[in-house]
């Protein structure tokens, strides 16, 4: 397991990751794109443009909407040049016009000197601010990686813990051929979403491959079909393989549940004895099935213990 980070977000990843969902074009100030953005949200910067910078929030993306735009309409080319200009000097990470306005020559001229990129995009400027907040948490979420692989059962992200040769690749196109989907192979990027949600990834390099031990790199779609494979998945379950013979205690009842913590999220953690013989595609498809069962507030073991209370507690004829 990594130490957590915090990623390092620049304006070219986030028009690289988030062009298409937030129909971003770039039309000035593309030597900018390095540029840091260093805070995870956007900012309307009517106050700005109106000659109030003492409180402006110049490390997010700037939006021109509806209301900007008609102040600056309403003001002469020099007075808006101006006003601009004043706001490119604070080192802005970008700037994006909302519906689809169109900045007059001067702007772009503006942006390219001070190398301030500047987008324009089609979507109306509240849909658009709700859709970039909600990508650039997901960019600015702190990250881990952890050595396991992740497979999808039923709704169940499921982690797959284990040291090298345990049987990790086997056990997850066991459970392919099952009809479930992969999410990464070996290393799995997980990401702090909202400060509650843990979402795992894989890196966009081994995205969708597998490697297996005497066979190679294989591509998962093409051999097990375009629905065994996910981009992402919520981790619910992360299960741990060991073998058998370095195992002191074995929970026979599950009765305590044991837990892993992954950037200050507690998840279920079960580990399980890996010996000869044992198909451990089964043991995981049925841990995330009863994993299924107590999120819906049944727990098989509980239920056992109470019987078994009961039974000792009723006098026997």
């Amino acid at each position: 397991m990594q130490s957590a980070s915090l990623p390092t977000v620049t304006v070219e990843r986030f028009y690289l990751n988030q062009a298409e969902k937030l129909q971003l074009r770039l039309i000035a100030g593309g030597a900018g794109l390095s540029r840091r953005i260093q805070e995870g949200s956007v900012n309307r910067p009517g106050l700005a443009l109106a000659g109030f910078f003492k409180y402006f929030a110049y490390k997010r993306v700037q939006v021109i909407g509806g209301a900007e735009w008609q102040y600056l309409k309403s003001l002469s080319n020099t007075e808006v040049a101006t006003r601009i200009e004043e706001m490119l000097k604070r080192k802005v990470p970008c700037l994006v016009f909302a519906r689809n306005f169109n900045p007059p020559q001067f702007i772009l001229e503006r942006c390219d000197e001070y190398q301030v990129p500047l987008f324009k995009t089609k979507m109306l400027t509240m849909r658009f601010i709700n859709a970039a907040t909600i990508a650039l948490e997901m960019e600015f979420a702190p990250q881990i990686s952890e050595h396991g692989s992740m497979v999808d059962i039923l709704g169940i992200g499921v982690l797959i813990r284990g040291e090298s040769g345990i049987g990790k690749s086997e056990s997850v196109l066991a459970l392919l051929e099952r009809g479930y989907s992969l999410v990464s192979d070996d290393v799995t990027r997980i990401r702090l979403v909202e400060g509650r949600e843990l979402v795992g990834t894989s890196s966009e390099t081994t995205r969708y491959h597998m490697e297996i031990r005497g066979l190679g790199i294989i591509n998962v779609p093409a051999v097990f079909g375009v629905a065994s494979v996910r981009p992402e998945k919520n981790v619910n379950l992360v299960v741990t393989l060991m073998d058998w013979n370095s195992m002191e205690d074995i929970d026979r009842i599950g009765l305590e549940q044991q837990t892993y913590t992954i950037l200050g999220i507690s998840l279920p953690h079960i580990i399980i004895p890996v010996r000869p013989g044992r198909d451990i595609a089964r043991l995981i498809e049925v841990a995330a099935l009863d994993q299924k069962l107590k999120s819906l507030g049944y727990n098989a073991a509980r239920e056992f213990n109470e019987r078994l209370i009961e039974r000792m507690r009723t006098p026997q004829t």
